[in-house]
């Protein structure tokens, strides 16, 4: 009986350090409305964001980018 109660003690101590349960993350489907652009370098460009200025927030703003021969010469040079 003594043993019993001993091994019983053992088995519910041992499962308080245990790590807590997780299920499996299931796998996420992205669905596109229209096909993405095949861009210069042949990567699929998923998005396009027209610049905008915003004037309340200049940090939202979004600057009308070099292309990237642009951005490798200022890179060049500086």
């Amino acid at each position: 009986m003594k043993v019993t109660a001993v091994l019983v003690a053992l088995a519910t101590g041992v499962s308080a350090f245990a790590p807590p349960y997780v299920p499996a993350v299931k796998a996420r489907t992205v669905v596109f409305s229209e096909e993405p652009e095949l861009g210069k370098g042949g990567m699929a460009d998923t998005r396009d964001p027209e610049p905008f200025v915003n004037e309340n927030d200049p940090r939202q703003s979004i600057s009308d980018a070099p292309s990237f021969e642009e951005y490798l010469k200022q890179r060049q040079q500086g």
